[in-house]
């Protein structure tokens, strides 16, 4: 869970509770806990300068004055180094005793600026600060040096606000609380907030909260500034009837979908939860609920499901984190429950959507139905009408699947008409493609033609170089379709996986233009790799002059043999020690969005290895959007010298 916890302390109380909770969490996940001081020297130097006019006049000799410099620079720098080795002390001792691994930095110049700096540089996944410092006064709520650095990180920040010795030890729920509202944020908070319940056998709420009376303030301010055809015009009454019937309760099922989708992400990691929903102004409902129940820990996502995606703090999570009197979490991991989860809990169909999506043929309505819930979710619809199916489908589907499922229907329709049945039931379709009566359609593939890799129908974009669904098109099975008799009958025959391939005479010919050896057998594999991916039975003349390129692949050449393709498989291999790099949230998100496995872990090295060429150790979101271009250029170009999708897989040890 946790790798690295960073703990800034100062030898107060609310840094000694740091260190105490974090020590807990470490203790438990065998996490480093990194600690710093930051002195300011320098300041205490400058400020001493500009003393130097008030010293008493035996101090005003220029020898005098320059050896009191010199001692007050000496006990300054001395004294700064040993208080603040012994604040470090404390930690450090702490995790001996525990043998919990323990780094400790001191850290010279203005604090929450080399905090910042520290933290933005280095790879911490938890920051723990105190609420206030040794600064603190009676009507403190804050400390300036924990504000600034919260608006200038994006690491997952527990700030300690209760301490039992000061604040008694009251009875309260112990609960861990996470608040969400629909935001990636706050879902990130609730993944977080179920790997603590379970590291610390707490139970989890999880909360949300919606406002029913803002509107009703707004129409009643409107009645005293709008005449009286005016408000004819708006109508008044129709508009709070609308609100009662709609409105109002339309908020309360979102948030309460919300909550649902939540405790189902729990019940997928094992773990129980209850959920409560709140009704009534956000910031005043959470902030009473913390009062009433006195949690451990209140998550809130860094930023909520309104804020643009450049705020530093959403105004809840802020007012919020002045106010509560429990510890509160900000939380700047982003997740997105899946869209099957959040359709079952916030999405509905109309009758007429329903039939639509029926006569979709059975195969591809999994996919279809996916995509258009997607399209839905992200344009805020709670309800699929025909003409969200119809906006869908021209906006979101490859204009290549929606080719190739029209033309999968002519068939089903054609052959069921023939059979005297119901071509688009399920249990047809299956018959249908059982008795092999046609070219068995579920098998239909798409081909990016900006870089040609092969993938399946239901694929929206493409994996290996990202490009849109407009570069994707059906394959034409009519293209390769081959005469063997025209072609010198068949000359070889492979099987592998149980799939067997043939090649015509003629076709087979051609690879005598390769030299003999592992170039040739390179030649050979790559033709029938790309047959079995896009279901070619029979390999003529025009399909391996469709994959292979006559100019770049000739007798003599290396192409195909590892020599300046520049890809995952035969390419630079070297590793990159990840921990030295931080990646900022819109860079996680971005890579996030290329297929999991060897494509992310393929993209992900491409992307380090362009971070080295500009030496750099923090990836920002246009330093991976750069080495992605990078990666999707030298993939093109090896897709253009032959290579195909398996080429980019790793290579196993012989």
């Amino acid at each position: 869970m946790f790798k690295n916890i960073y703990v800034p302390v100062d030898n107060s109380d609310y840094s000694n509770e740091c260190i105490d909770i974090a020590l807990e969490f470490a203790g438990k996940t065998g996490a480093t806990l990194s600690s710093s001081h930051v002195y300011a020297a320098k300041m205490h130097d400058v400020r001493f300068r500009q003393m130097e006019s008030g010293l008493p006049e035996e101090y005003q000799d220029e020898q005098e004055l320059e050896k009191q410099r010199n001692i007050h620079d000496q006990l300054i720098t001395k004294g700064m180094e040993v208080i603040t080795d012994s604040y470090l002390d404390v930690p450090k001792f702490k995790c001996k005793d525990l043998n919990v691994p323990f780094v400790g930095k001191s850290l010279e110049g203005r604090n929450w600026i080399e905090l910042v700096r520290d933290i933005n540089e280095s790879n911490y996944d938890l920051v723990v600060m105190g609420v206030l410092g040794l600064g603190a006064i009676k009507d403190s709520s804050i400390g300036t040096v924990t504000e600034r650095v919260i608006r200038r990180i994006q690491t997952d920040t527990l700030i300690v606000k209760h301490i039992p010795e000061l604040h008694g030890d009251q009875e309260g729920s112990g609960k861990i609380v996470v608040a969400v509202d629909g935001s990636g944020h706050s879902f990130g908070g609730l993944k977080t907030g179920i790997q603590i319940a379970k590291l610390t056998g707490r139970p989890l709420e999880i909360i949300s909260s919606f406002d029913p009376y803002f509107h009703y303030a707004m129409f009643n301010s409107l009645t005293g500034v709008l005449s009286k055809e005016a408000s004819k015009v708006f109508k008044f009454e129709q508009q709070e009837k609308l609100h009662e019937d709609i409105i109002d309760k339309g908020l309360a099922k979102i948030y309460q979908a919300h909550l649902e989708i939540s405790r189902n992400i729990a019940k997928e990691e094992g773990l129980d939860c209850t959920i409560r929903l709140l009704d009534g102004k956000v910031f005043e409902k959470v902030l009473q609920y913390a009062r009433e129940e006195k949690p451990h820990l209140l998550i809130l996502g860094r930023i909520g499901v309104h804020s643009a995606p450049d705020m530093d703090i959403g105004g809840n999570t802020e007012n919020l984190l002045r106010l509560v009197p429990c510890n509160v979490m900000l939380s700047s991991r982003v997740f997105k429950p899946k869209v099957d989860m959040v359709a079952d809990e916030s999405i509905e169909w109309t009758s007429e959507a329903s039939e639509r999506l029926q006569k979709i043929p059975g195969f591809v309505r999994p996919m279809a139905t996916t995509a258009i819930l997607r399209y839905a979710l992200e344009r805020g619809h709670s309800m699929i009408t025909s003409g969200v199916i119809t906006e869908a489908c021209e906006n979101i589907l490859p204009a290549g699947a929606m080719q190739a499922m029209n033309m999968i229907g002519d068939k089903l329709r054609d052959q069921g008409k023939e059979d005297g049945v119901d071509a688009f039931s399920d249990e047809n379709v299956g018959k249908i493609i059982d008795t092999n009566k046609m070219d068995c359609p579920v098998e239909t593939k798409l081909k990016c033609q900006n870089c040609g890799a092969v993938m399946g129908f239901d694929a929206i974009k493409c994996g290996v170089c990202d490009a849109g669904p407009l570069s994707l098109k059906p394959i034409d099975m009519e293209e390769f379709a081959v005469n063997v008799d025209d072609e010198g009958g068949i000359g070889y025959s492979s099987s592998f996986a149980e799939k067997e391939i043939q090649w015509t005479q003629h076709a087979w010919d051609l690879l005598d233009n390769y030299s003999e050896g592992h170039i040739r057998r390179k030649a050979q594999a790559r033709v029938e790799k790309n047959a079995r991916v896009q279901n070619v039975t029979t390999i003529s003349v025009a399909f391996v002059n469709s994959i292979v390129n006559e100019k770049t692949t000739a007798k003599g050449s290396d192409i195909g043999n590892g020599n300046g393709n520049g890809n995952g498989a035969n390419g630079d291999n070297g590793a990159h020690d990840e921990s030295k790099y931080t990646w900022d949230e819109d860079a996680t998100a971005r890579i996030e969005r290329v297929p999991p496995g060897f494509m992310r872990d393929n993209t992900m090295k491409r992307v380090l290895d362009y971070a080295v060429s500009i030496n750099a150790t923090h990836i920002t979101l246009q330093v991976c959007e750069q080495g992605i271009e990078a990666s999707v250029k030298i993939m093109a170009e090896a897709v253009a010298n032959g290579a195909t999708i398996e080429d980019f897989l790793p290579k196993k040890d012989a």
